[in-house]
């Protein structure tokens, strides 16, 4: 269900979510998006290009975050907007054989401003990985009826 625009004010939390990433994950994440660039699956290749290892996809993680508020909103196409910064990868460590996660993507939201004239909500999300912000500036905008 969607939310009511007229229940909204600016600073309301929308929700939070935790997201446990493999590198099987990112395995099926290039599948499906057809980016299949080693340092998001080869530990060698990226640390031989000066990257502390394997690294989630950009794409994949921006995606982890705008989840959180297509959920919330109940309907993917009331996001009209999705606008972020990247400002550093998603470290995803080897975990095969495990069932622990190699990376967590931690995201919350928050309804940044609202304007009733065109029925839009911003939502503003902080989304964090090893206690690190590794998006800035990620935000949605959501039309509700």
């Amino acid at each position: 269900m969607s939310p009511s625009f007229n229940e909204l004010s600016a600073g309301q939390e929308i929700g939070r979510r935790t997201v446990e990433v493999t590198r099987t994950d990112l395995v099926k994440y290039a599948g499906a998006s057809g980016d299949f660039n080693p340092i998001h699956w080869n530990e060698a290749f990226a640390t031989g290009v000066e990257l502390p290892g394997v690294i989630a996809h950009g794409m994949f993680t921006m995606g982890s975050a705008v989840q959180l508020v297509t959920d919330w909103a109940g309907d993917p196409a009331a996001v009209v907007d999705f606008q972020t910064r990247f400002t550093k990868p998603v470290l995803v460590t080897d975990t095969t054989g495990t069932d622990e996660p190699g990376a967590t993507i931690e995201v919350s939201g928050t309804i940044g401003k609202l304007d009733a004239e065109a029925g839009t909500a911003r939502v503003d999300l902080t989304v964090v990985s090893a206690g690190q912000k590794v998006l800035m500036k990620a935000q949605a905008l959501v039309k509700l009826s």
